[in-house]
Formats: C-alpha cells, sequence, structure tokens
C-alpha cells in the first residue's frame, strides 16, 4: 500500500459556468471521499441545491457567504481558515462575497459528487 500523491497544478480545469471551475484531487478513484478545489470569480453564486452526504467547504482564498435554504437573510460569512460543514439534504447556497477570488477546498462524504438543484 502507498500513499496517494495529487497536484492541484495537474489537475484538469472543470468548468462550473463562466465564473468557476473545480479541480479534482480524489473522488471516483477508491478513496472514500470526493475532494477538490473550486475557484469562483466575483459575482458567482450556486443555485440552490442539496448533496445526499454532508459536505464540507474550506475557505482557502476570498471571501464567502453560505446559507441554509430559510436563513438567506442571515448568511455566514467566512474568509480563508473559516469551514462551514454542510448537512445532507439540506438545500444551501455559497456565493464569492468579495472582490477578489474565493477558492476553497470542497470535502464531500461520497467518492462521486450528487447534487440536486432545487427549484
Amino acid at each position: 500500500m502507498q500513499a496517494k500523491i495529487v497536484r492541484l497544478s495537474e489537475q484538469e480545469h472543470k468548468s462550473l459556468g463562466p465564473l468557476s471551475y473545480r479541480q479534482n484531487l480524489t473522488g471516483d478513484d477508491g478513496l472514500p471521499v470526493l475532494t477538490g478545489v473550486q475557484t469562483s470569480l466575483p459575482g458567482y453564486r450556486t443555485k440552490l441545491h442539496m448533496h445526499p452526504y454532508v459536505e464540507c467547504l474550506f475557505v482557502l482564498e476570498g471571501t464567502m457567504e453560505a446559507w441554509l435554504q430559510g436563513q438567506e437573510d442571515s448568511p455566514e460569512r467566512l474568509g480563508p481558515g473559516d469551514m462551514i460543514a454542510l448537512p445532507a439534504n439540506v438545500p444551501h447556497v455559497f456565493r464569492n462575497a468579495g472582490d477578489t477570488p474565493l477558492r476553497h477546498l470542497g470535502i464531500h462524504a461520497s467518492p462521486t459528487r450528487i447534487v440536486h438543484n432545487v427549484d
């Protein structure tokens, strides 16, 4: 058995629309979690969505606002070194709340990214 080394600089940019992309580090490779770094430009905002597992977002650079459905009026503001753990099956949103790129490490408690958008 060997440790797995993954270099972010070698990972493909997967577009999440015109203002964001994701670089997966693990997932669908035999490990029990999906991890990746997402880079989002100012103005980026997710749709209201949820996952059937816990999702943790750890801010590396920039400013994030995140909230659960029904808590739109009181978003949590996060900066570098902050993390939010989003519960399974609970709709949520996050956005770049600053004027510089937002970079965060996403940790999904699943080897595969599963997203359910909420209308």
